[in-house]
């Protein structure tokens, strides 16, 4: 018995900080979410069909972490595995944010969203989101929600490039930003949640933005429609926080991808406005996490590796890739 809790002890201790961040994000918001859906279940104050799928989600979650660690540990040197785990850091941040919204909707039901109106409203005089109505036109709310798509492959296209080239320390300075970025962001959104703006001031827009439009934005109008109306996500924007990185990093570590993503980069904050799914205090906030991922990132990295030394491992990124 004793032999076996200290493999697993060992186990854990040669995972990587993203990894260790993603686990206990993991494990405390599956948690949480499992004992808030009973909760709802139990006092009915969501149908049971929601619980249900609540509870399914996160059972599916559960066992594809089981399944894919298990297999890293019975596996630890197969190559294949090895590469999905280099880009699994991805799904962490995809399974903490699906289980995120019943989590904070149980725990903190004290939404700041109209503090954040009344901020804009305060710095520009204006709600920009209702300013920006005049600028309307079908084809822009085309480009505005294709820019506003692109977050999802702009991170990517940076981090396979350095994968590709074999320049596997950039990868990991990129990859540690924006997981800590992230987890910066899932803290926000649970101490300080608000909803989009059209959601919170929708009686306040006098222009259809989606009429006359194309098929792909009427079909990422409803993607971004189904959430649930108790998302709290919008505070601060990770669009913009990833898509600042992301294009920081590309000017560090590829000219090429930099000069390619920024035109789409500026566009997508500008797409978050004119779309009304963040106020412009998100989109700071979201600079703020930016910038406090560029200078934690490296730290983490380096406490935990010095750690690993400290009980006698070696970080599997120095055995498998040369990367200090």
């Amino acid at each position: 018995m004793l032999n076996h809790y200290r493999q697993i002890r060992r186990y854990f201790g040669t995972l990587r900080v993203e990894e260790i961040l993603g686990l206990a994000y993991l494990f405390l918001i599956l948690l949480f979410s499992l004992y808030a859906n009973l909760y709802y279940l139990i006092c009915e104050t969501l149908v049971s069909a929601q619980v249900e799928v609540s509870l399914w989600r996160i059972g599916f979650t559960l066992l594809l972490f089981i399944g894919f660690y298990g297999l890293l540990w019975l596996r630890p040197e197969n190559k294949i595995i090895h590469i999905i785990r280099d880009f699994s850091p991805f799904l962490f941040v995809l399974a903490i944010y699906m289980n995120l919204y019943d989590m904070i909707y149980f725990i903190n039901p004290n939404d700041i969203h109209y503090t954040l109106a009344s901020f804009d409203l305060w710095l520009f005089g204006v709600q920009p989101t209702i300013w920006i109505e005049q600028f309307h036109h079908p084809r822009l709310t085309d480009w505005f929600s294709f820019a506003y798509m692109s977050y999802y492959w702009m991170a990517p296209i940076l981090l396979i490039s350095l994968y590709l080239r074999k320049l596997y320390r950039e990868f990991r300075v990129v990859m540690v930003a924006m997981m800590t970025a992230y987890y910066i962001g899932f803290m926000g959104y649970i101490i300080l949640p608000a909803a989009s703006p059209y959601v919170v001031i929708p009686e306040l827009y006098h222009i259809d933005i989606w009429e006359g439009t194309s098929f792909i934005s009427r079909w990422i109008q409803a993607i971004v429609s189904l959430s649930p109306d108790r998302v709290r996500d919008a505070f601060p924007s990770m669009h913009n926080s990833i898509t600042l990185l992301t294009v920081f990093m590309a000017w560090r570590y590829n000219r090429i991808i930099f000069w390619s993503l920024l035109p789409l980069a500026i566009s997508l904050a500008i797409a978050t406005v004119y779309l009304r799914y963040h106020f412009v205090v998100d989109i700071l906030a979201g600079f703020v996490v930016t910038f406090m991922a560029i200078y934690l990132s490296p730290k983490l990295d380096f406490w935990w590796h010095a750690g690993q030394r400290e009980q006698g491992l070696k970080p599997d990124v120095e055995e498998i890739y040369g990367v200090e």
